[in-house]
């Protein structure tokens, strides 16, 4: 079964940069959909970005549109999200999950990990 574990969270400064890693096992992430999903303090969850499996179609959320990049590395098992210009908005708990998506849109995700923190603040 697919696990999922996230690293590469931390604390930066607005207009910062940094690098989520999306480490897999169990499973072989060519073959799922896997994106990234954030939730702050007193706010829903909503899907930032994921790329698709077969074709590698992306999504991004228009809010992190230009400043984030998903990718993914079949020999390492991994998917990562470059996170660059962040803002105190973007300040959440990110979690990697499974997803159904395409460029337009998220239909589900689940099976996520157990999250990693970014904190945007000066």
């Amino acid at each position: 079964q697919l696990q999922l574990v996230e690293s590469g969270g931390g604390q930066v400064q607005p207009g910062g940069s940094l690098r989520l890693s999306c480490a897999a096992s169990g499973d072989t992430v060519e073959y799922y959909g896997i994106g990234w999903f954030r939730q702050a303090p007193g706010k829903e969850r909503e899907a930032v970005s994921c790329i698709s499996s077969n074709d590698g179609i992306t999504y991004y959320r228009p809010s992190v549109k230009g400043r984030f990049t998903i990718s993914r590395d079949n020999a390492k098992n991994t998917v990562t999200l470059q996170m660059n210009s962040l803002n105190v908005d973007d300040t959440a708990i990110y979690y990697c999950a499974r997803f159904e998506c395409s460029e337009y849109e998220v239909r589900w995700y689940d099976n996520w990990g157990q999250g990693t923190q970014v904190t945007v603040s000066s």
